[in-house]
C-alpha cells in the first residue's frame, strides 16, 4: 500500500488537509480579494457581521474590515509558523545528529547545552527574546525557533543512537564512507519520518506562540495577525463578540488541521505502529 493510500485511510487527516488547503487559499487570495491595506478604515466602527454587503464579518473598533484582516493574517501566521519551524529544524537536526552519532563527551556537552534552553518555559523565553530584539516578524521567527529546537535535537539524537550500530551503517564504514557521508546518506534518511511528523506539530505550536505574543502586544506593529486582532478586541468582547470570535476560530481550525495532518502522517509513515494502536 502506498503512502497516499495509507494517509487517505485516516479520515481525520483528510479533513485536516482540506481545512489547511482552505486556509492556504485564504492567504493566497487575500491580496486579490482585498488589495487595499487591512489597516485602512473603510466603514463605521462596530458594524455587525452580515449587516452590509462587502463586510460579511463586520468591522472592528477602528472601522477596518474584519474579513480583510482575517485573510491577510492567514499569510502572516502561516509564514511565521513555517519559517520558524524550518529554522528550528536547521538547528536541532544537526545538533541531535552529532550527539547521537558520536556519543561520549560530545553527546554530554550538546545535551547539557540543550537542557539549558529547556529549563526556561518556552513562552517566557519567547517573550524575553522578542522584547530584547524589538517586536518584528524576524524577531518573532527567531524567538520561536530558539524555543522550539530542543525537542527536535532530542528526537534526532535518539534516532541516531538506535541506528548507528545497524548492519548497513557498519557496511558503509567498511567500504570507506566518512562519518559525514554515513550520517547524511545512511542514517538521516531513515529518521525523516518522525522528523516530518514532529515538524507538522511544531508549525501548529509556532502559530499559537505567535498569536499569544501578538495578543500581548509583542507582535509586529506593521503586519496584521490573528493574535493582534484578538488582543485589540479583548476590551470590547461583550460589545462586539465577532472581533475576537472569527480570528480565534481561524487559529483553532489551523491548529486542529495541522494536528490532524500530523496524526495522518504518523500513521502513513509508520504503518506498523498504526496497526498496533
Amino acid at each position: 500500500m502506498t503512502f497516499f493510500a495509507r494517509f487517505a485511510q485516516n479520515r481525520g487527516a483528510l479533513v485536516g488537509l482540506l481545512i489547511l488547503w482552505a486556509i492556504i487559499l485564504m492567504a493566497v487570495l487575500a491580496p486579490l480579494l482585498f488589495p487595499e491595506s487591512p489597516w485602512r478604515m473603510v466603514q463605521r466602527p462596530f458594524l455587525p457581521p452580515m449587516a452590509q454587503e462587502g463586510f460579511w464579518l463586520g468591522t472592528d473598533t477602528m472601522g477596518r474590515n474584519v474579513a480583510a484582516g482575517l485573510m491577510h493574517g492567514a499569510w502572516v501566521s502561516l509564514l511565521i509558523g513555517l519559517v520558524s519551524t524550518a529554522v528550528a529544524l536547521a538547528i536541532g537536526v544537526p545538533l541531535g545528529a552529532i550527539a547521537g552519532y558520536y556519543g561520549g563527551w560530545v553527546d554530554d556537552a550538546l545535551m547539557r547545552f540543550t537542557e539549558f534552553f529547556q529549563t526556561i518555559p518556552n513562552f517566557a523565553l519567547a517573550i524575553v527574546l522578542v522584547a530584547i530584539m524589538q517586536p518584528s516578524v524576524t524577531s518573532i521567527v527567531l524567538a520561536i525557533a530558539i524555543v522550539s529546537w530542543p525537542p527536535v535535537a532530542r528526537l534526532v539524537r535518539a534516532e541516531f543512537m538506535s541506528l548507528r550500530q545497524r548492519e548497513y551503517v557498519e557496511a558503509a564504514r567498511l567500504v570507506g564512507q566518512s562519518n559525514l557521508q554515513i550520517m547524511l546518506r545512511q542514517i538521516l534518511p531513515n529518521t525523516l519520518s518522525p522528523i516530518i511528523v514532529l515538524a507538522s506539530l511544531m508549525v501548529a505550536t509556532a502559530i499559537l506562540l505567535e498569536s499569544s505574543l501578538s495578543f500581548l502586544g509583542l507582535g509586529d506593529p506593521n503586519v496584521m495577525s490573528w493574535g493582534y486582532m484578538i488582543g485589540a478586541a479583548r476590551t470590547v468582547i461583550r460589545q462586539a463578540w465577532w472581533l475576537s470570535f472569527f480570528p480565534g476560530l481561524a487559529i483553532l481550525l489551523t491548529v486542529l488541521a495541522l494536528n490532524l495532518v500530523g496524526e495522518g502522517l504518523d500513521d502513513a509513515l509508520n504503518p506498523k505502529l498504526a496497526r498496533e494502536r
